[in-house]
């Protein structure tokens, strides 16, 4: 079975509308054969992430949080940071990912995605 590809513009699009459509076409929850325990074989390209209908509040208010494990080791960066730092790819990418299940199929998931922006 050959892998869809799936073309998404990104152009005025709301951030978390889109994360959740992607998120449901690499788990393959459109196609007739979905399983949980396995990996779709679809390719998902989203196009104009630099285009997203994100708020000012948004980029202002949201925060990432991750923690190194250690004391003194919490790391929070903004919304607009990120995006300055590494591109409106990175902050789809996150949305998408925490939208898929914590298994151990997340990673190998996150693989079928392509973000241009």
């Amino acid at each position: 079975m050959e892998n869809k590809i799936y073309k998404i513009d990104a152009s005025g699009e709301k951030l978390g509308r889109l994360a959740s459509r992607v998120a449901s076409i690499l788990l393959g929850k459109n196609r007739t054969d979905f399983a949980k325990n396995t990996i779709a074989p679809v390719k998902v390209e989203v196009t104009n992430a630099s285009k997203l209908n994100i708020s000012e509040k948004r980029l202002d208010k949201k925060v990432y949080t991750s923690y190194s494990g250690y004391p003194g080791g919490l790391i929070e960066k903004k919304m607009d940071k990120v995006i300055a730092d590494k591109g409106y790819s990175d902050v789809l990418k996150r949305a998408v990912y925490r939208m898929i299940p914590p298994n151990r199929l997340r990673a190998k998931i996150m693989l079928n995605i392509k973000i241009t922006e």
